[in-house]
């Protein structure tokens, strides 16, 4: 039969790819590469870059072509005959990836060409582009005797195929917890949350409200939801996910699967000469140290925890004088805190809703790029889908396409949580002189529209989407046209969030909100009394924010930093680190780890320290538009040039000093977040 995975398109041809096309395309793909890869070195006379790197990346390019639509399918509408033929493939293709790392001939072709004369003519991304690639060679063990080689290998495809039973069980944990519930019990849900609830319902055929773990369903019931005991219901069964204890104990527990993992990355870096985990993550960072990282994350502690303990004992004392709650449970922080804020500010996150309509939001998106950057979105309608929700766009420059990108807005069963940006295809120079335009898959998992009506953002959905979105023009204005160092790729993970963070911005400047915002009815802007309100309840609790993040980012940093010394447990790690930074009461039950996939499926692995890393750059590049204004066209297109356009192409740390003039600085970022520096 043919396969659409070994066929040239495009766009990936999303309607005729079936879970039986997937592990022969992998499999044939990987054995024409590794032939071609040999035939490469067999060549005589010394290799140059159009020789061997040029041609090695369109072998990627060709197997990224074919895997990259199935491991977004496999996120966005996962099936049990999707998710086996993804899983079967993981140990192929971190074989693969395994092989090419340690090829001995390979690397001393690169070698070469990096010792060569002519590395001295060829473009600053080209050297960067070996440079990278070399690095990764020895991080792939290539100097490793055999026996090592083969347990580096070994270890790789372990790790492969745990991270994704991780995040399969956290989706099958999500999806399994529903609960029926009646209007009475949903008393002070506001009618969007009832809406979603009536939705979930009536797609399942049955009656009245059904609550689920998804967020646009379980953020408002831990909001407003009056009912408390149904708060600690529905909380117990999210923070207990995959675990062994809560409603679904122990049928999808991730405990075992977070040692193996930990253990297993342990051992690699034993095996490539480093301490711990940490200090082999931080090879492919900014940050010079795990000391530097622990320090940094500590300094921001000691600054935002007496802002934090304030804002706790202000929620206690309100729930206590206003409410006669004597102990306030973490199922009660949520519903209290917003009572404090409409309180304080006279504002709920419901009333800025209406205003906040999806159309208007995205088309807001898309004239803050334009006059920033100067180019237009356009809407394509004529494209292979795989939802009817999924929308394609075109970004033009003076009228000619640069980029496309997927558009997959709202949340449903069998997609993954949370928001990404992911790459469908890599800007880069083809062999036949040809230039292959970046397309980008934007994903979040906001409410969906309900009878008719467009989706209403929150507050916080606002600015996702202005955080994917700076994802996405880091990876489609970029004018690299080497694959390793284009977009996002080759760029330091710790800096990576920078484009992203930085967008965010615009969510909460007066003249951006005055054409994002318009009521869904009227048109009408955010009426000024009430953006007032929304901007003075911008920084409402930032610290208890901030220690939280901060504490999601020393717990993954310092479990990698000290896994497999004596007396080291996962759970011992996250209390430590609770009684160092935490201010709102943990209840023993609670296993937020065992759903952190950012680190244990993802590519946060002591990493995740990176939000507030590139949150520091992210502040104190806007900084920069804060003085020489918002929508300076020059600022804009010198952002663009340092930061968007350049990739990964030259180290971060300069390219942000090109833009600021100097390197960055702490305060920025208390200052952007609300906390007294």
């Amino acid at each position: 039969m043919s396969n659409p995975l070994l066929e040239a398109h495009e766009l990936p041809p999303f309607s005729h790819i079936r879970p039986e096309h997937v592990e022969p395309a992998i499999r044939e793909l990987i054995a024409r590469n590794k032939a071609a890869i040999e035939d490469l070195l067999a060549q005589p006379g010394t290799p140059d870059w159009d020789s061997l790197p040029q041609r090695i990346e369109d072998l990627d390019d060709d197997l990224a072509r074919a895997w990259s639509p199935v491991s977004h399918l496999n996120g966005v509408l996962n099936s049990e005959a999707l998710r086996q033929a993804y899983s079967a493939c993981l140990p192929l293709l971190s074989e693969y990836n395994t092989w090419v790392g340690q090829h001995r001939g390979l690397y001393e072709a690169y070698q070469a060409i990096a010792d060569s004369p002519a590395f001295a003519d060829l473009a600053q991304a080209q050297q960067q582009a070996l440079s990278n690639a070399l690095r990764d060679f020895r991080l792939a063990g290539v100097a490793l005797p055999e026996a090592e080689q083969r347990r580096y290998a070994a270890l790789q495809q372990e790790l492969s195929e745990l991270s994704s039973r991780f995040t399969d069980n956290v989706l099958d944990a999500t999806n399994a917890w529903t609960r029926k519930a009646s209007a009475e019990e949903l008393t002070g849900l506001p009618e969007s949350a009832l809406a979603v609830a009536r939705q979930a319902a009536q797609q399942r055929g049955e009656e009245g409200y059904l609550l689920t773990l998804d967020f646009p369903c379980l953020f408002p019931v831990l909001t407003y939801c009056e009912n408390r005991a149904l708060r600690e219901e529905i909380y117990t069964a999210n923070v207990t996910r995959a675990s062994e204890t809560g409603p679904h104990a122990g049928q999808w527990d991730n405990g075992p699967l977070i040692e193996d993992i930990l253990t297993r990355r342990k051992e690699l870096a034993s095996l490539l000469g480093y301490p711990d985990y940490a200090a082999l993550s931080l090879a492919t960072k900014m940050a010079d140290s795990t000391e530097q990282v622990v320090t940094f994350l500590e300094e921001l502690a000691e600054r935002s925890l007496p802002q934090a303990r304030r804002e706790w004992q202000e929620l206690a004392t309100y729930a206590r004088e206003q409410h006669g709650v004597e102990t306030l449970e973490p199922w009660d922080v949520g519903y209290y805190s917003e009572k404090l804020r409409q309180h304080t500010f006279d504002v709920s996150q419901e009333a800025i809703r209406p205003y906040l309509p999806m159309p208007r939001v995205l088309a807001g998106l898309f004239t803050v790029v334009e006059r920033l950057y100067g180019v237009t979105v356009v809407e394509l309608e004529d494209f292979d889908r795989y939802h009817p929700d999924v929308r394609l766009f075109e970004v033009r420059e003076a009228g000619t396409p640069i980029a496309r990108f997927y558009l997959d807005l709202y949340a449903r069963s069998h997609k993954r949580g949370g928001a990404w940006m992911d790459d469908c295809r890599i800007r880069r120079r083809l062999a036949d002189g040809s230039l292959q335009l970046p397309v980008a898959y934007l994903v979040c998992n906001f409410t969906p529209p309900v009878d008719g009506q467009p989706s209403l953002l929150t507050e916080n959905e606002m600015t996702t989407l202005f955080h994917e979105f700076g994802h996405g023009l880091h990876h489609m204005l970029t004018q690299q046209q080497v694959a390793a160092v284009s977009g996002i790729n080759g760029v330091a993970w710790d800096a990576v969030e920078l484009p992203s963070q930085f967008l965010e911005n615009w969510c909460y400047e007066r003249e951006a909100l005055a054409f994002i915002s318009g009521h869904v009815d009227s048109g009408e802007p955010l009426p000024d009394a009430l953006l007032e309100k929304m901007l003075a309840a911008r920084h409402f609790q930032a610290g208890m924010q901030m220690v939280r993040q901060l504490e999601f980012a020393l717990f993954d940093f310092r479990l990698h930093r000290d896994w497999g010394q004596d007396g080291v447990s996962v759970q011992g790690v996250l209390d430590a680190v609770r009684e160092q930074v935490t201010v709102v009461p943990v209840v023993p039950f609670n296993r937020f780890q065992h759903s952190f996939s950012h680190i244990f499926g993802g590519g946060y692995a002591a990493g995740y320290y990176s939000y507030k890393w590139a949150e520091v750059l992210s502040a104190d590049a806007f900084s920069r538009f804060e003085e020489e204004g918002i929508f300076n066209p020059r600022t804009g297109a010198e952002f663009r040039r340092h930061i968007l356009e350049a990739g990964g192409s030259r180290q971060a740390m300069d390219l942000f000093v090109a833009f600021r003039g100097r390197e960055p600085e702490i305060d920025a970022l208390l200052r952007h977040t609300g906390i007294a520096a």
